[in-house]
Order: C-alpha cells, then sequence, then structure tokens
C-alpha cells in the first residue's frame, strides 16, 4: 500500500531532523487560541476551518500541546518555551500521565499518483489511525473502523486529524462511527470546510486583519510580518529595516495586497529579508503568487502557488472551471454576475451557483453576503487564489473571452446604474456603483489592451458620468477618457459625448486643458445634431468665463446651455444646474432675475426625482437670499437642502459650498460668486489625438 498518511504518534517524538523549521510564535490568534481551548474543553468534535495558508494547522497544534500540557505538565511535551509545533504533540500520552494524542497527518510534499490506495482510498485513513493508535510503523493492514475503536476505547484519546481534505468524505464516516462506538474518544480535525457532522463544533479561521484593530494599534498581519522579518533579518546579518513611515507603509500595502494571509505575510517576510520591503510590495500589487521559501518547515508551505495548488487539485472539473474565469472578476461580484461570466464550454449557468457555495466551503471564496435572504449571495476571491485563477484562466486561453464577457456585463452595469439615476432612483444608482466599483475599475482598466472593447468601455464611462461629476471622482473619470478616447475614432457621437465630459471634469484643475478639449468637442456634436451635448458645451465654456471672472459671457453661456439641453434627456448634465448656475452669476448684479432663474430650476420637469440637481437648485436660491441680504431665509434654506440628504451615501458635489454658505451666512460674511461649482481635476491634460474622425488631433 502506498504511504499516502504519516503517522505521527507512538512512544516517541519525531527528531529534529523530521520537523524541519520550527515555526515561530503564533501572532495575532490570541482570541483564536482562547476559543479553540474553549471548544476542545466542551466538544468531542472540533473542526478548524479555513482556506489554505490561513494556520488551521499551527493553531490546532498550539491548542493541542497547550491543552495537555495544563493537563499533564509540560515536561510531557518536552517544550521549554511553550510554543510547540504540531510535530511536537505526537509523543503526548506515552508515558501515561494524561490524555493520549494520536496525530495523522497527511504527507507533505509526497502523493504516489499511480499507487492502487492514493487519497480518498477506502483503507488510506483507517489504516493510518490504526497504525498510529497501535504506535507501529509500516503495518498498513485492512483493518476497520470497528478495530481502531477497540484500539481507541481503553484510553483517554484525543485524536487529531489534521489536514484532511484528500479524504474528507472517508473521514467523516470514520470520525461518525469512532464517535458512536468510542464515548472517551475526542477528536480535533482541520480541514478547509467542516465536517458536516451532528454536534460539531467549528471554528473558522479568517485571516490576520491587515488594519488596526481596538485591540492591537499596530494590525496584526503587520505584527507577523514584522516577527518573522527581523528572524530572517538577523539570521542573514545583512538585511535591514528602517522603521520608517515609507517602510512601515511598504508593510502595511504588503499585508493587504495578500490579504492578511499568515502563510503569504511570512513568505513576503522571508522574501523582503533576501531583497527590501519596497521591492516586495511593489511585486505583489501586481501578483502574488512567486511567493517563496525553500526552507519552509512545511513542504506545502515553501511556495504560494504550490499551497494554493493543493487545493485546486481536489476541486472537480466545473469547481476549476469556475475558480478560474471567476479570477477574471474584481472584487466582489454575485451569483448572476459569476453564471454569466463563468457559463460556457459545457458549463451551464445553472451549475455555477452550487460550485461558488462548494468554492466558499473551502475558502476560495469568501461570502461578503450570506444566502438565505432577499438578495442573492455575493463573494470575493481570496488574493492568492485570485492570482493562480488568473493563471490556470491564461493556460487555457480563455482570458481575453473572460475579459470580453466582463466588459459586456459591466457595459449594462453602467446602463442600468445611468437609468437608474435618470429615472429618479439616485440612491440605488449610487449604491449599485458603490457595489460593482472594483469590477468596473478593472474593466476599465483593461479595457485599452483589447481594442474592440473600447467603444463599450467608453459608453460605460459616459454612462457613469454622474459618478466622476457628482462624487468627486473627477480625476479617475478623465484618465478613463483620455485612455479610450483615441481607441473610438469611427464614433463621432461617443466623441462629443466623451471630450465634453472630459472637459467637464478638467474645467477647473486645468481651465487650458478643457478650453482645448471643447474645440474639439464642438464639431463633432455640430456634426452629430446633439443639442444635448452642445448645450452641456455650453455650460462647461461658461464654468470657465466664470472661473476667469468674466461674469458677463458665464450669463450668455449659461443661458444657453439651460435653453438647448432638452428637459427630459439622460446621460449627462441636466439644464436644471445650468439654471442654478444662471443665478450664481446673476446674484450680485440682478437679484430678481436670479431669484427667477433659481426658482425654474426648482420647477423643472423632474426636478424632484433628481435629488442632485435638486440640491444644485436649492443652493442657488439660498446664495441669491444670502447675497440679497435675506440671511435668516438663506440658512433655512441651506440647511433643508443638507437634512434632505442620505447619510449613508457618499456626500455628492455641492453639500461642501451649502456649509460654506451656512459659514458665511453665520459670520456675517458674503465670498462672492463661487468659483469652484464642479469637481476639480488634475492639472495636464493630454489631448487625445483623433486622426481620421474629423477632429483635429
Amino acid at each position: 500500500m502506498a504511504d499516502v498518511w504519516t503517522r505521527k504518534g507512538g512512544d516517541s517524538a519525531p527528531s529534529a531532523q523530521d520537523r524541519g523549521q520550527v515555526p515561530g510564535p503564533l501572532v495575532g490568534r490570541e482570541r483564536e487560541s482562547r476559543d479553540l481551548r474553549a471548544l476542545l474543553e466542551n466538544h468531542r468534535l472540533v473542526t478548524v476551518a479555513g482556506e489554505v495558508g490561513v494556520g488551521k494547522s499551527r493553531l490546532a497544534a498550539e491548542a493541542v500541546a497547550e491543552a495537555v500540557a495544563h493537563e499533564v505538565g509540560e515536561c510531557v511535551l518536552g517544550v521549554g518555551k511553550g510554543r510547540p509545533a504540531a510535530e511536537e504533540v505526537a509523543g503526548v500520552g506515552a508515558q501515561g500521565a494524561g490524555p493520549r494524542v494520536v496525530v495523522v497527518r497527511w504527507p507533505e510534499g509526497r502523493q504516489d499518483a499511480g499507487s492502487d490506495a492514493g487519497p480518498g482510498s477506502p483503507v488510506s485513513l483507517t489504516a493510518a489511525v490504526m497504525e498510529a493508535a497501535a504506535g507501529v510503523h509500516g503495518r498498513r493492514g485492512t483493518a476497520g473502523v470497528g478495530a481502531v475503536a477497540d484500539r481507541l476505547r481503553a484510553a483517554d484519546v484525543l485524536l487529531f486529524l489534521d489536514d484532511v481534505d484528500p479524504v474528507h468524505a472517508e473521514c467523516v464516516g470514520m470520525v461518525q462511527t469512532l464517535l458512536e462506538f468510542v464515548p472517551s474518544l475526542r477528536v480535533l480535525v482541520t480541514a478547509r470546510r467542516p465536517l458536516g457532522l451532528g454536534g460539531e463544533a467549528v471554528l473558522r479561521l479568517a485571516p490576520l486583519s491587515a488594519e488596526p484593530t481596538d485591540e492591537h494599534r499596530t494590525a496584526p498581519a503587520m505584527k507577523l510580518f514584522l516577527d518573522r522579518f527581523l528572524d530572517r533579518s538577523l539570521e542573514r546579518a545583512g538585511a535591514g529595516f528602517d522603521a520608517d513611515d515609507s517602510d512601515l507603509s511598504s508593510v502595511a500595502d504588503i499585508c493587504r495586497y495578500v490579504g492578511g494571509l499568515p502563510l503569504a505575510v511570512e513568505l513576503a517576510a522571508e522574501q523582503a529579508a533576501r531583497s527590501s520591503v519596497g521591492e516586495v510590495a511593489e511585486r505583489l500589487k501586481e501578483h502574488q503568487c512567486w511567493l517563496s521559501a525553500p526552507d519552509m518547515a512545511a513542504p506545502r508551505h515553501r511556495s504560494l502557488r504550490d499551497a494554493v495548488a493543493a487545493a485546486y487539485v481536489l476541486c472537480d472539473r466545473d469547481e476549476r472551471i469556475v475558480w478560474a474565469r471567476a479570477s477574471i472578476l474584481a472584487g466582489e461580484f454575485d451569483e448572476s454576475t459569476a453564471a454569466f461570466v463563468c457559463a460556457g464550454g459545457g458549463l451551464a449557468p445553472a451549475r455555477v451557483p452550487a460550485c461558488l457555495t462548494r468554492l466558499a466551503a473551502v475558502g476560495v471564496l469568501t461570502p461578503v453576503r450570506d444566502p438565505g435572504g432577499i438578495r442573492e449571495p455575493r463573494y470575493r476571491m481570496a488574493p492568492a487564489a485570485h492570482d493562480f485563477g488568473g493563471e490556470r484562466l491564461r493556460e487555457a486561453r480563455e482570458f481575453e473571452v473572460a475579459a470580453e464577457r466582463r466588459a459586456i456585463h459591466f457595459h449594462r452595469v453602467a446602463a442600468l446604474a445611468e437609468n437608474l439615476w435618470s429615472l429618479g432612483s439616485q440612491p440605488q444608482a449610487v449604491r449599485l456603483v458603490l457595489a460593482e466599483a472594483e469590477g468596473l475599475r478593472a474593466m476599465l482598466e483593461y479595457a485599452p489592451r483589447q481594442p474592440e472593447l473600447a467603444a463599450a468601455a467608453l459608453e460605460s464611462v459616459l454612462n457613469l458620468w454622474f459618478w466622476w461629476a457628482v462624487y468627486d471622482a473627477a480625476d479617475e473619470g478623465r484618465r478613463h477618457l483620455l485612455r479610450l478616447l483615441p481607441m473610438c475614432r469611427s464614433d463621432t457621437l461617443l466623441i462629443a459625448r466623451g471630450l465634453c465630459l472630459a472637459a467637464w471634469l478638467t474645467a477647473y484643475g486645468d481651465p487650458y486643458g478643457a478650453s482645448e478639449l471643447l474645440q474639439h468637442a464642438w464639431p463633432a456634436a455640430v456634426l452629430t445634431g446633439d443639442d444635448a451635448t452642445i448645450g452641456r458645451i455650453a455650460h462647461v465654456q461658461g464654468m470657465l468665463a466664470l472661473h476667469e471672472g468674466d461674469l458677463e459671457r458665464a450669463t450668455e453661456q449659461f443661458q444657453e446651455a439651460a435653453s438647448t439641453i432638452p428637459p427630459h434627456v439622460s446621460g449627462g448634465l441636466p439644464p436644471a444646474v445650468s439654471l442654478a448656475a444662471l443665478a450664481v452669476t446673476q446674484a450680485e448684479q440682478s437679484p430678481r432675475a436670479a431669484r427667477r432663474s433659481a426658482r425654474r430650476a426648482l420647477s423643472q420637469p423632474g426636478i424632484h426625482g433628481d435629488a442632485w440637481a435638486c440640491l444644485v437648485a436649492r443652493y442657488a436660491q439660498a446664495f441669491v437670499d444670502h447675497s440679497d441680504g435675506r440671511t435668516g431665509r438663506a440658512r433655512l434654506r441651506a440647511h433643508r437642502a443638507l437634512a434632505a440628504l442620505d447619510g449613508r451615501l457618499p456626500a455628492p458635489h455641492g453639500c461642501a459650498a451649502l456649509r460654506d454658505l451656512i459659514t458665511d451666512i453665520d459670520r456675517g460674511s458674503r465670498s462672492g460668486v463661487p468659483t469652484a461649482t464642479v469637481p476639480r481635476g488634475l492639472t495636464g491634460v493630454a489631448i487625445p489625438a483623433q486622426a481620421g474622425s474629423g477632429i483635429p488631433g
């Protein structure tokens, strides 16, 4: 029979050569250690579950050693400082002073794939437990569970089954039988998913937090990194660490990039001791599976890629396909998104949700919204699993297809968000964008690499105009526009709208650049006869004139914008905002005309379903009242406008201006016409060349 299982236990602990490098102390697991000890005291079956590399075996071994040491004394363990590794609990109970610990572990770094008794074979686990319980090496007979129960019945035994994922089904049956026929037996299991037996107590182990908590001023993941890094640096006597802001910032970045996964943190510390913290942080920003450390104690932990691969080989075909294809999705995603992106090539959409559930059970995916409610569940892929899945996707030559399906999906998301915004459901539109922000960003960042996706990506950026302009994401939106515009030369309408939006987002950060963009946008808008874009170009020109202090020209441009933009047109600035800007511009020189313009803004069709336009119009009313000396009414209007906002959502553009106005009212001062009524963009606009489109580059 193949030596599938490693037997630990009996009369002596393994030698130092067998153990390899003893791991350092547990870091950041104080609460989990207490919880596990309590579970071991009160339950006969305890499972420590979690994703690959999260530290299940390490935590379980520590808890077993501490529990037994508490009962029989540390001399039995042969551990001086209370930092036992998993191997060091193997000899416990040999002296007969307390509960006997029988440890059976999957062999690290060995698997005889061609043998008859491979992982999961009917006798492999049972035979290994029998051998460990008997304390005899090399006698793998065909004893059944009944014989194992007889062997374990005579003594107080804690059976520690470590890393049972390769034989999960057999483990379930064996443990159920042993617990039924051996009343004194206790079982501790480590696995990626629980056994699912009645009476099972499960401790789900999550990665270490990469952010400081109330209990820890330094994030637990950072503590682990620094502990391992300093140990390895002292061994090499060459690497150093300057505890300055830049190095600590790089450490924080490393911990965030790897999601606080202890194995990845330790491997990153090993690499940083060989090079530098900054270099490791830069590499991890792009990819993680390259992390490795040849002298780690456990062979399966010497490479992050190998550790994740150990979980991958245990998945069935459908799970592997979903794992690889879902890796194209950044951030959180729901079942319907995964079903659309992952289906195809023999995998039906209806089978995807079950695969997601199984992948979540083994730690590849993390549920961020539990199933069973009105809303469908959402998931996030673990960072290491995400990078590993991307490698498999490229190996299968499916990356471009998956990217195309992702672009199609998020194009629909952006269109839905714009429809919600224009139809008066603005809170829902904002929540949708917030929920899908990482996926949208990943799609837009990749689109320029695949030219056939550029037009859909550009249209998505245009549909998200409200996010860039209203919620202070102007720089990001402008950057996407200027990358995509040169790739969409044949669609003049998209170009006109894109250049106009880019100019709007750039107006006060770089007025000259915005003016240049408008010069290219104007002929394209005229050629297509797009009144909405022509009116919005006039609005941006009014903003630039206002910025220059030319109130007369600003008034003319805002009037033209308000009369040109159709009332119900979607996809950009509504006429009510132009009327509000006109009222602000008229406030000093013509208060009566300003009040009329503000009233017209608030009487526009659909204004009460447009929360942002209503906010801007109410600001204009309050500003006009304050300029006209009606401070009480102005203060009341401003407070009412702020009170109408949804505090659970980001503050839209205009809130800061309202607060500044209230401050001016309270101080009895007047600041004059505001010069910043749109989000500020960065300077240095690069005008995209549009050769062949009729627009000069």
